[in-house]
């Protein structure tokens, strides 16, 4: 393991943004990672993937970060499906790309998504109608409470939207190791997802061309990462969609008819038993916060309404453009919209 004192985060995130760590830990494997957490249980500590859905603090963490760099693939034929081990510091992009060419189906809709492989499960990472959540088939964490290794079924994992034992129920408590993926090999199933769907046009893509469409479609939205893009400098979606409860829905329904009248359809999809999920990015708009609004040194990106990005400024300017988004759709729709990124070293 290397060990870095005093070590910047800015250039391990997506943002570019962040103070230093008082120490960096890479490990190299999940022995050196298990090794790592075990050494430094009684500090505060940081696990550091992919830095795609963090924002860092301009003071930085005063702690240990452990830079998660495992790596390892592995297929094995289960029935009719084939069962993919990856290490939890495998690019999350670099294993769809695999997967597509040995032809097996199940996660090229969330190609471009930027990260690890570890963090995916904690996230519930999701896009263009599917969710990680849909294939995987275990994951092995260690738990730093108890130290010792542990597989997890999906059934264990409690998946949610955008959610996981890992992230709400015991944040902090697994640090994931591997994570084994259930595909089946062949075409593609039908897309799920609207914008996809009129993007084919009635045509059955194979894996590779359905692969470069989700790619293209991010491309367009300033959604994978180019370092010759500074509208890439984000973290992607900052807020997630609304999952409303029936009151708050009838309620949202009632101040939109008010302010923009009762014709106006407001873009909402299924949320699960009793919930519905809202678009973000609508509402954030419809509360006057157009695409290309520059606070400070942040800015909502000109291509999504969802993206906000690093315009040269710090990670407080960021949290200040973040905040008052919250505060003027909370006002005006009276939801309140949740960040996606985990925000590290603002204290409260």
């Amino acid at each position: 393991m290397r060990s870095l004192p005093r070590e910047p985060l800015a250039p391990r995130t997506s943002f570019r943004l962040g103070g230093p760590a008082r120490l960096l830990v890479e490990a190299h494997s999940s022995d050196e990672l298990i090794a790592a957490l075990r050494e430094h249980h009684d500090q505060p500590l940081l696990l550091l993937g992919g830095g795609s859905n963090l924002l860092v603090s301009d003071d930085g963490f005063d702690g240990v970060v452990v830079a998660v760099r495992s790596r390892g693939v592995s297929f094995r034929k289960q029935g009719a499906h084939v069962l993919v081990d990856a290490a939890a510091g495998e690019p999350w992009d670099a294993l769809v790309e695999r997967c597509v060419h040995e032809g097996l189906a199940g996660i090229e809709c969330l190609s471009g998504i930027p990260g690890q492989v570890g963090a995916t499960p904690i996230q519930n990472v999701g896009a263009y109608g599917q969710e990680v959540s849909d294939t995987i088939h275990r994951v092995r964490v260690l738990d730093r409470l108890h130290q010792q290794t542990l597989d997890f079924s999906p059934e264990d994992c409690v998946f949610g939207y955008r959610d996981s034992l890992f992230k709400s129920r015991h944040p902090g408590r697994y640090a994931v190791l591997s994570v084994t993926f259930r595909l089946r090999p062949g075409p593609p199933a039908p897309p799920r997802y609207a914008e996809l769907s009129a993007a084919l046009a009635g045509q059955q893509p194979s894996l590779p061309d359905l692969r470069e469409l989700v790619l293209s479609l991010r491309r367009r939205k300033g959604m994978v990462l180019d370092d010759q893009d500074p509208d890439t400098r984000s973290a992607g979606s900052f807020f997630t969609n609304p999952l409303l409860s029936p009151e708050a829905w009838a309620d949202l329904q009632r101040r939109v008819a008010s302010l923009l009248g009762p014709e106006t359809r407001i873009p909402s999809f299924d949320g699960g038993p009793d919930r519905t999920k809202v678009a973000a990015a609508w509402l954030i708009e419809q509360a006057g916060f157009r695409r290309g609004l520059q606070l400070a040194g942040a800015a909502i990106s000109p291509r999504h309404a969802l993206a906000l990005i690093n315009r040269g400024g710090s990670a407080a300017d960021v949290l200040a453009l973040a905040r008052s988004i919250q505060q003027g759709v909370l006002q005006t729709f009276g939801v309140l919209l949740e960040p996606e990124p985990i925000l590290v070293g603002f204290g409260g």
